[in-house]
């Protein structure tokens, strides 16, 4: 099972940082006998792994190098992978970045690497046959890509940033068969597509008879990507977490050394 975590974004909206924003401090968590800043993707990786994931591929800007001397090439148990997108092209040019590594028969994991929500195995709850999302319900959908269901689950369309959403059920992550996965590409590849938002892709998916189900069991989300954000992600810390070893909850997976130990 491979994760994808797009981190190519230049996180203009928390700037200035002298380091890249997934690498953003937010909370704590034990390492043996100490205590030890954790950086926000962390997060996202610690759920990926939870679900199953072996491996990573981190999308990267050219100049985002400390992700890589930060993570190194081996976590808790999976390998990690970076490819660089080399200028700004949006989501879906991001996440196709990883292509080459995914195998039709393997499953994909998208989350984003500067958010932080729950529940921890918010992954395994989505089903592992479809292309599948998780769903936040949240006040202010329009800032998001917002998911309209069907009773039985099944996604009507995505509103990309749209004001006025019908729905303000916002998609969090993403699981699907990595057949799906190059069924996407392939249909992005298309010269009268290239879409930058992954929410118009799948509605053209859709529109072409593609299935797609958005799974409403998300509790918490807080994108860290602004002040706000950071703000109340320190507060959801200090309420639902309490600093912990990522070993323990990642009980199936050794602990290798990495440059994170």
């Amino acid at each position: 099972m491979w994760g994808i975590i797009p981190a190519a974004g230049a996180g203009s909206r928390i700037q200035p940082l002298a380091f890249s924003k997934e690498l953003l401090p937010v909370g704590s968590r034990v390492d043996g006998d100490h205590e030890r800043p954790r950086a926000v993707s962390e997060y996202i990786v610690e759920r990926m792994i939870s679900a199953g994931a072996t491996c990573l591929c981190f999308v990267i800007s050219p100049g985002k190098t400390d992700i890589l001397e930060y993570y190194g090439g081996r976590l808790w148990g999976a390998d990690i992978a970076y490819v660089v997108q080399p200028a700004p092209g949006g989501l879906c040019d991001a996440v196709f970045r990883a292509i080459p590594f995914i195998r039709s028969d393997e499953q994909v994991l998208i989350g984003l690497p500067d958010t932080i929500w729950t529940p921890l195995d918010g992954f395994a709850q989505l089903p592992n046959d479809q292309l599948s999302f998780l769903l936040f319900s949240v006040e202010h959908p329009e800032f998001f890509d917002a998911v309209a269901t069907r009773h039985d689950h099944s996604v009507l369309h995505i509103e990309v940033k749209q004001k006025n959403a019908t729905s303000n059920w916002i998609w969090g992550a993403i699981r699907m068969p990595g057949a799906i996965f190059h069924e996407l590409h392939q249909l992005w590849l298309r010269p009268e597509r290239r879409d930058e938002y992954l929410g118009t892709l799948v509605n053209a998916y859709i529109a072409e008879g593609g299935h797609a189900v958005g799974i409403k069991v998300g509790e918490a989300y807080v994108d860290v990507g602004t002040l706000h954000g950071y703000r109340k992600a320190i507060a959801l810390l200090a309420e639902d977490f309490i600093p912990h070893s990522p070993s323990e909850e990642i009980s199936t997976h050794d602990r290798y050394s990495t440059p994170l130990a």
